[in-house]
């Protein structure tokens, strides 16, 4: 379960932007995942409430906003969204597709006080 150690290291990347913002609490993080990260949100929640116990992020609420994954087949030249690292092109069936986005884990905001 690797999302324990993202949600450390989200922890961590809000702490030191909390730090060096002057705030003194996080009421919330904002996340962007991509449909193609292999982050399970629910596991992500749930390490990131473990792992924010303690520091200024205890208690701040998780906000995720997924995103689609992306890729360009080389087959037939279109940009398809994909569901899956294994998809074939939904316009001509090719499996010559080239990801392009959907890979994403970041933190995107932060709301502190």
């Amino acid at each position: 379960m690797h999302e324990v150690a993202l949600a450390q290291s989200i922890v961590e990347i809000v702490r030191d932007q909390a730090r060096a913002n002057h705030a003194d609490c996080v009421k919330a993080v904002f996340l962007r995942i991509g449909a193609l990260a292999n982050v399970e949100p629910e596991a992500l929640s749930f390490g990131f409430e473990s792992a924010a116990r303690g520091t200024i992020a205890e208690g701040a609420r998780l906000e995720i906003e997924r995103t689609p994954g992306s890729a360009f087949c080389a087959g037939c030249g279109s940009d398809v969204q994909v569901e899956s690292r294994v998809a074939l092109c939904p316009s001509c069936g090719s499996g010559q597709l080239l990801i392009t986005g959907g890979e994403e884990l970041r933190v995107t905001e932060l709301e502190v006080s």
